[in-house]
């Protein structure tokens, strides 16, 4: 096959080929051979292996594009094939336009730029058409996932989800006039994202300074379903959950509500600029947390005071916002930010997080509540009607303590309790268990109740009979 114009051989790869792939992309398609000489005899071609990596990470990261990349053999020669598809909008390469014209490369600029350009206006990020992906791309477990959740929130009904995924997609708006699934279809619901968009991921990491990472993940997968894994992951293994009471009960206290960090995280997730090829980047200290990512935020909304007043929603991906919105994983009208104010307010009045919003992305810095940095400090946990748990275990050693601690958690299931039950719990003496009960006594978490040869208490918590 000889070269023509969209066919070129070439004995080496050489990034500066990828002008070639990008001009493919914005004229008709075509095919680059790598290890063929300008004959068009396969010379061969080292280490296979590292290219039929590099070359599509290169072509994604500096694109955003995705190519077929096959490992071809001629006798035990082997060579690259590169099939690149005509793509429905224009596409850049570093930040310049080529386009394949007979068999040259010329870059697109001037007028004609603008004139190409403005074929393109109107269409979001998102909406871009990806030629060749179908609905069978798309992993089944996510729709799944998506259908349930946007029937339990009534965003959509049964009947609407009863339907094939092909009809499912074109109700949710993600295909285009000429048949192609768009980019914010791919986002959501494919398996590995990352094959069509590098950064489409959330990295984490434990500090304990800013220079001493202690251990870190990255999550993978749609993003429909990279929400959950995501919190599941920051609230199981990352954030130190504290130990605190109200009244007999016993309660985890986290650093930040979680259906505050669930809004901050949705919100990284949908309106992230995904061209930027950064994943979202979670940072757990001690007693903060920083959420970064590549976002572009609309002029007027540059501020945290700015942010959590009445303003107007603009979806930086409309598409992909749709799709979370039909889930329930997120509200319209910007509905967002109230609702991490009433997660804050409600948990312990924690303070909002603050937003530090730049040309080069959103960095979230979120705060614990000062009850929360007081358990952390080595303050004790607070007992039944404002006293505190110094008061109540003044005189006790740490380990007795932990003893009473012992019985307020049986007490959180239980009305009564007696002497032999305490002994039971704590292996200490009656003597000692008597007292231990006498200060829940004065503290009016337990009263008196009956007359035994092992006096029985009852709680006076609210609730129990």
């Amino acid at each position: 096959m000889p070269e023509h114009q969209s066919i070129e051989w070439k004995e080496s790869w050489n990034d500066e080929y990828l002008k070639w792939i990008c001009g493919y992309a914005n004229a008709q398609g075509g095919t680059l051979y790598i290890g063929k000489n300008d004959s068009g005899v396969v010379v061969g071609i080292n280490n296979s292996k590292k290219w039929l990596k590099d070359i599509p990470d290169k072509i994604t990261s500096t694109m955003g594009i995705i190519a077929d990349v096959n490992l071809l053999y001629d006798g035990k020669n082997e060579y690259i094939e590169i099939v690149v598809e005509k793509y429905p909008s224009l596409i850049s390469c570093r930040g310049k336009y080529y386009y394949r014209s007979g068999s040259t490369m010329r870059t697109i600029d001037g007028v004609e730029l603008e004139r190409t350009l403005s074929k393109s206006m109107g269409r979001t990020w998102d909406a871009v058409p990806i030629p060749k992906a179908t609905t069978d791309d798309l992993r089944q477990d996510a729709i799944e996932y998506f259908k349930e959740k946007a029937v339990a929130k009534g965003r959509l009904t049964p009947e609407d989800v009863e339907v094939d995924n092909r009809v499912l997609l074109e109700n949710l708006n993600l295909y285009d006039d000429d048949g192609n699934l768009v980019r914010a279809a791919l986002m959501a619901f494919h398996k590995n994202p990352e094959k069509w968009v590098s950064g489409s991921h959330v990295k984490i990491g434990y500090f304990a300074t800013d220079s001493d990472i202690r251990y870190m993940d990255e999550i993978y997968g749609s993003l429909i379903e990279q929400v959950d894994k995501t919190m599941d992951l920051v609230y199981t293994k990352y954030m130190k959950a504290l130990i605190d009471y109200e009244g007999i009960h016993r309660i985890e206290r986290f650093m930040f509500p979680p259906d505050a960090f669930k809004e901050i995280l949705l919100n990284a997730i949908v309106h992230k600029d995904y061209r930027g090829c950064n994943p979202i980047q979670i940072s757990v200290y001690e007693d903060k947390i920083y959420v970064y990512n590549d976002g572009i935020m609309p002029a007027d909304l540059n501020t945290t005071e700015k942010l959590f007043v009445k303003h107007s929603s603009k979806p930086f991906n409309p598409k992909l916002a749709q799709v979370f919105f039909k889930s329930g994983m997120i509200e319209a009208w910007g509905r967002g930010f109230d609702k991490i104010r009433e997660a804050c307010s409600r948990y312990d009045d924690t303070p909002l997080p603050e937003y530090n919003i730049s040309e080069t992305g959103v960095m979230v810095l979120c705060k614990p509540c000062e009850r929360y940095m007081k358990l952390l400090h080595g303050g004790e946990p607070a007992a039944n009607n404002g006293r505190r748990w110094p008061k109540m275990a003044e005189g006790l050693a740490e380990s007795e303590i932990e003893k009473m601690r012992a019985i307020l958690e049986y007490l959180q299931e239980s009305e009564s309790i007696d002497n032999a039950k305490g002994r039971e719990l704590t292996g200490k003496s009656a003597t000692t268990v008597k007292r231990y009960l006498k200060r829940l006594c004065e503290a009016n978490i337990l009263e008196p109740y009956g007359v035994t040869s092992d006096k029985l208490y009852k709680t006076l918590q609210k609730g129990k009979k």
